[in-house]
């Protein structure tokens, strides 16, 4: 008793305790059939070898995966992902808003809100929810209808659901007008990189191995340890990410670089599994590194980030591939072969040049990059504080 006392009067005043958290005193919690028709018994797959092909989406799991020439719904409608590894990973939208003629396989559930439930509320407050707990699944993720009846929403009035929406479909513009303007820009590089770098009269011919000492990582794996010194993997400059790495310590550190070590000006490429990504070291580096990655000493006379730029291209893509064991799992590629690997390039003072110009491109994409995850962090605490009535944004 006097612990419900305690929990009471610590309470904000205009909120209760429910059995999913506190919430205004207003608002209801209900179970979703209660709020939504399931409408999974008029769904139907077709084999891919049997779709025509046609206008309308035919929906999977995580979207659209095909358009067929019939369509069994019309109307506006959520689909919540049935199976899969997106239920445990959410690297894609797991509930999702449709409207007219679609067509819906037998991965999805399909639920239609009732009158008094806003659907674009409904859909962000189910894409909000953790299913891992639901996961009934055991080979395969599955989260099974009777697991999705039961699932308990917070329930504002209609007029707030409304003010909700509208706030998370604003941020949702923004974000997908970023998304949009960041593609665009990428394109605009893309073909920036084919233009600039296809090799013109003049040219030179060099080998890797000309123009850059290649040296690998230790071959034997380090004991890792909470804190200490970077060290860098495929997954380094695979993810683009030389912040979450694994750590050594000082002394395994300063034995592995007796003999080089990694320095600003430096490129780390990819050589094992993942063979021919390039990240051009352009920070103050203290990090050690693993036989999957081969590192570039550039010589005195070519630019480095010429050299990173251009190992994106196709041509060189292609000579990391013939130069590569073909018969190894996982992929491979020896040093003396990376030293054979041919670059095209102009005079040092044009390398200089198409370089600033492709650089410049990245930062202006990479800014962008930036301010979507702002907006992205944004939406995930709107989405934590509106859709539990932290934040209010109708009167009470």
């Amino acid at each position: 008793m006097e612990q419900n006392r305690s929990l009471t009067t610590n309470l904000p005043k205009g909120y209760k305790h429910t059995e999913i958290g506190v919430i205004p005193e207003e608002w209801e919690v209900v179970i979703l059939s209660r709020i939504v028709d399931f409408l999974d018994g008029q769904r139907r797959p077709i084999k891919s070898g049997n779709r025509i092909k046609g206008e309308y989406p035919y929906y999977g799991a995580s979207g659209v995966i095909d358009y067929v020439d019939d369509y069994i719904f019309n109307d506006e409608l959520i689909l919540l992902g049935e199976d899969g590894e997106n239920i445990l990973s959410r690297n894609l939208p797991l509930a999702f808003q449709v409207k007219g003629k679609i067509w819906v396989n037998n991965h999805a559930h399909v639920l239609k809100p009732t009158s008094d439930v806003n659907i674009t509320f409904l859909t962000e407050y189910l894409e909000s929810l953790d299913y891992s707990l639901l996961n009934s699944g055991t080979a395969q993720p599955k989260l099974n209808k009777q697991a999705c009846i039961n699932i308990l929403v917070n329930l504002p009035s209609l007029p707030e659901q409304k003010a909700i929406a509208q706030v998370l479909s604003d941020t949702d513009n923004l974000i997908h007008a970023l998304e949009k303007q960041i593609t665009k820009k990428r394109l605009i590089k893309q073909g920036a990189m084919q233009e600039l770098l296809r090799p013109k009269k003049g040219w030179k011919v060099k080998k890797l191995g000309e123009i850059a000492e290649v040296r690998d990582g230790t071959h034997q794996t380090p004991t890792y340890v909470k804190i200490g010194i970077p060290f860098y993997s495929v997954e380094s400059v695979t993810n683009n990410d030389f912040i979450n790495t694994k750590y050594i310590t000082r002394e395994a550190h300063k034995s592995l670089t007796k003999k080089f070590r990694i320095e600003r000006g430096d490129i780390l490429m990819t050589r094992i599994g993942s063979i021919g990504d390039c990240k051009l070291i352009d920070w103050e580096v203290n990090a050690s590194f693993y036989v999957s990655l081969a590192l570039l000493k550039i010589k005195p006379g070519y630019s480095q980030s010429y050299i990173c730029h251009y190992s994106k291209t196709s041509n060189f893509r292609k000579e990391a591939e013939l130069n590569s064991l073909q018969s190894a799992i996982p992929k491979k590629i020896n040093l003396g072969p990376i030293s054979n690997i041919i670059i095209e390039m102009p005079d040092y003072e044009e390398q200089t040049r198409i370089a600033a110009i492709l650089s410049d491109m990245d930062k202006e994409i990479e800014a962008l990059e930036k301010k979507l995850a702002k907006y992205q962090q944004l939406k995930q605490g709107l989405m934590q504080n509106l859709l539990t009535g932290k934040i209010r944004l109708v009167s009470h």
